[in-house]
């Protein structure tokens, strides 16, 4: 059992999400595998967050722009393949939430998770910095969490839109950092 009451929040990073930043890819996933490997040496607990649905995304509603055109776009594809973490980030033992907008917590059982395991910190990145990272960061400082933000392991297909977020908005509800000053500061802090 983890003691700490951190944990690591990594989020979208799916091979459907990951396909559509190319050149962002393989350096995310470098860097997001610097800072899984840095919390499970300090015992955080890491959690991966993803979009996921039910079969045929019934979920979705055509009312909601930005999930229904994700809808119409995967009819007649391997959602499973979209859905699917990429394989040097997990492990078999790693604790997936599935959610069903933006925010990690919309329609997932993360809060359960969270509330089990004692977590009050969460460690936020992942893709996009505009959507998920922003959407759970809004809703994790109203449910009163510490926050940090892992600047170098979020990434978003507008890099203005990114650097406003973590120079500008960010700073106002979180700690901000990167994944080194993280490892040397912030693992030593809690």
């Amino acid at each position: 059992m983890k003691s700490n009451t951190t944990a690591l929040l990594v989020m979208d990073m799916q091979m459907g999400i990951l396909g559509r930043l190319p050149q962002q890819g393989a350096e995310i996933i470098k860097k997001t595998t610097d800072a899984i490997k840095a919390a499970r040496e300090r015992n955080i607990l890491v959690i991966f967050v993803r979009v996921g649905f039910q079969k045929g995304l019934p979920e979705i509603n055509a009312a909601n722009k930005s999930f229904y055109s994700i809808k119409e776009r995967l009819k007649g594809t391997d959602f499973e393949a979209f859905m699917q973490i990429s394989p040097p980030l997990i492990t078999d033992d790693d604790i997936i939430v599935n959610k069903k907008r933006y925010s990690a917590f919309a329609g997932s059982d993360l809060e359960m998770i969270l509330r089990a395991q004692n977590i009050s910190h969460l460690v936020l990145s992942g893709i996009s910095t505009s959507g998920v990272v922003l959407s759970t960061l809004r809703e994790a400082f109203d449910k009163d969490y510490q926050l940090t933000v892992l600047s170098d392991a979020c990434a978003d297909s507008d890099e203005e839109i990114h650097r406003f977020l973590i120079e500008k908005l960010f700073p106002k509800q979180a700690e901000v950092m990167t994944i080194d000053e993280w490892k040397t500061k912030g693992l030593s802090e809690g």
